[in-house]
């Protein structure tokens, strides 16, 4: 799958597939229904996903086949933990859970102060031993940055180190913001949108994530 690393943002790859670009043009669409909407961000992040896990460990196993044995490639370590910001991360869940069925899953509770713009913390539960998995965040739009910075931060306070950020869209803005914050992680994304508005949404964007996946305003 083409993928391009950013001229700038080292960290920051975005995803260059049709199909995705296909999917992520009626994902914006404002016509587009809460149903095929649900259906579209479970699309785009198996798409994204197949990319994202790429770093995942590999070692050998002897398998037999209706031929012979032979030492054959399987992915070894820890099982990966998905941790969706909530609560449009919960729409990218299953669509990893399709690749990696004996992942574990955890949820990261944040809000964004629509005032201050800024992230405030209300739930937060992860599998155990997580320093020694790789972690996938998940959140469908990297807006202004915050939460994912505080969410970030909060893993590396427990020593959680390796840690890939998957969004469907993102800002210059938010994107600056968690590489100067975090330099060390890997942002996967399916756009590089222009920029934020006074309100702090993407632009062209999608509008509200959340909102049109769920049915709420």
């Amino acid at each position: 799958m083409p993928v391009k690393q950013h001229a700038v943002f080292r960290n920051f790859f975005e995803m260059d597939h049709p199909l995705i670009k296909h999917k992520l043009t009626k994902l914006r669409d404002v016509s587009t229904s809460k149903k095929k909407f649900k259906e579209l961000v479970h699309e785009i992040t198996l798409l994204m996903a197949y990319e994202a896990t790429s770093d995942l460990p590999l070692g050998v196993e002897m398998v037999r086949t209706p031929l012979e044995e032979f030492m054959a490639p399987v992915i070894t370590g820890k099982k990966p933990a998905i941790l969706p910001i909530l609560r449009a991360g919960l729409g990218m869940v299953d669509a990893f859970l399709c690749l990696l069925p004996g992942a574990r899953v955890g949820h990261i509770g944040m809000y964004r102060d629509e005032e201050t713009l800024e992230p405030k913390s209300y739930f937060f539960k992860i599998p155990g031993n997580c320093q020694s998995r790789t972690v996938f965040l998940l959140d469908p739009m990297l807006a202004t940055g915050g939460s994912a910075v505080a969410a970030v931060q909060k893993l590396k306070e427990i020593n959680i180190n390796k840690i890939m950020y998957v969004s469907i869209i993102s800002s210059p803005e938010g994107v600056t913001r968690l590489s100067q914050a975090h330099p060390d992680i890997k942002i996967f994304s399916a756009s590089l949108d222009r920029e934020l508005n006074k309100d702090g949404y993407i632009l062209p964007g999608l509008g509200d994530a959340g909102d049109r996946m769920f049915g709420t305003k």
